[in-house]
């Protein structure tokens, strides 16, 4: 029964939250795995990591104590510690990018019921001279469908609240955090303080901006395969000096013409910037047209290699940076001489003096 007495009451807190300690840790790895798989189905959005944590037992009475405890007792109003640390369980979603924050939210609250809402962004973006980190908490529960399942029956009386940030703002509240007396500090550090908080939010502004200006060269890349066989006949059929109008291989056309040839493999961005780089440092003026030249007339006698190279070699296998780099070194063995490393090449030419 709830009281008026802090003593009871921090009794009461303690004996529960000791004694469903197990239960408390296994519901917030429920809701962790559950959130996880729900913004996974959702799709489109970019999610850095999702975590959890029961909150520190001795932690919520002190929160209690600083936050409602004095305006409990001065209205009479009878209370229980527990109803009142709506963060017992806290979830942490942190995600890449701004926009991707409102679709977190709207994906979380079709599959859980919304208790309560905390704008932080709002909060600090409409508070003149004002700095702290941005977020957005939900205080959330399991909705009524997913109360009434065997899996999730015995969490369902749980509360949890969860952050959602950037990654920006999320290294934000870090720091934010270890700035001591930021009510008190003259305003000269103020100032320097909302400077820096600034430059966090722009940064978050320009990763988003950084990745739109991607998706858009991305889609600049989108050709047919009607115009990519053309520009690929033409290359190989042209002349040199009447290719300047043709595009330049860059790692999203590359990217591309490789995903065709190794659908399904999972091509790494950093990895596929720095093997289009290493392409054109041997060839400068290569066209996306004579690369997908080059694949397109020697991928296949190159897998009737690596098919005799991984007979002959049961420990190794040919990944398809390796195939093309075989492909390139077969179109053009002059300009492409050092694609491969000499001892590629003591298998490779061998093998196709023999095979013609």
């Amino acid at each position: 029964m709830p009281s008026l007495n802090f003593e009871t009451e921090k009794a009461q807190f303690r004996e529960f939250h000791t004694s469903n300690r197990q239960l408390l840790e296994d519901a917030k790895d429920s809701f962790v795995a559950l959130s996880n798989a729900l913004l996974i189905h959702a799709g489109s959005i970019a999610i850095s990591k999702i975590e959890g944590r029961v909150k520190d037992r001795e932690e919520c009475i002190k929160k209690f104590n600083l936050k409602y405890r004095t305006n409990l007792e001065s209205s009479s109003t009878p209370y229980t510690i527990r109803d009142h640390i709506t963060d017992l369980i806290g979830l942490r979603v942190v995600c890449l990018y701004e926009d991707d924050i409102e679709k977190i939210e709207k994906c979380l609250s079709e599959h859980f019921e919304v208790i309560d809402k905390t704008d932080k962004i709002s909060q600090i973006e409409n508070t003149e001279g004002s700095f702290g980190y941005k977020g957005l908490h939900l205080d959330l529960r399991l909705n009524e469908v997913r109360k009434a399942l065997p899996e999730y029956i015995k969490y369902s009386e749980f509360m949890f609240e969860i952050q959602i940030r950037t990654i920006i703002q999320d290294s934000w509240s870090v720091l934010d955090h270890k700035i001591k007396y930021k009510k008190s500090i003259p305003t000269r550090l103020k100032r320097r303080i909302n400077t820096l908080a600034a430059l966090f939010e722009l940064a978050d502004r320009e990763f988003r901006e950084i990745r739109n200006s991607t998706v858009e060269e991305i889609q600049k890349e989108e050709i047919s395969d009607e115009l990519l066989t053309q520009e690929t006949d033409e290359s190989h059929n042209q002349p040199e000096e009447e290719k300047f109008h043709y595009s330049i291989l860059n790692a999203f056309s590359f990217l591309k013409i490789a995903k065709h040839f190794f659908n399904g493999f999972e091509f790494e961005p950093h990895k596929v910037d720095g093997f289009t780089q290493e392409i054109i440092s041997m060839k400068p003026d290569i066209s996306r047209g004579k690369f997908n030249f080059y694949m397109r007339e020697n991928i296949s006698r190159v897998k009737r290699y690596q098919a005799w190279f991984e007979q002959s070699n049961p420990n190794d296998k040919l990944n398809p940076y390796t195939i093309i780099r075989h492909c390139l070194f077969l179109g053009d063995k002059e300009i492409f001489a050092n694609i491969l490393t000499n001892t590629a090449k003591e298998s490779f030419e061998p093998w196709l003096h023999e095979n013609g």
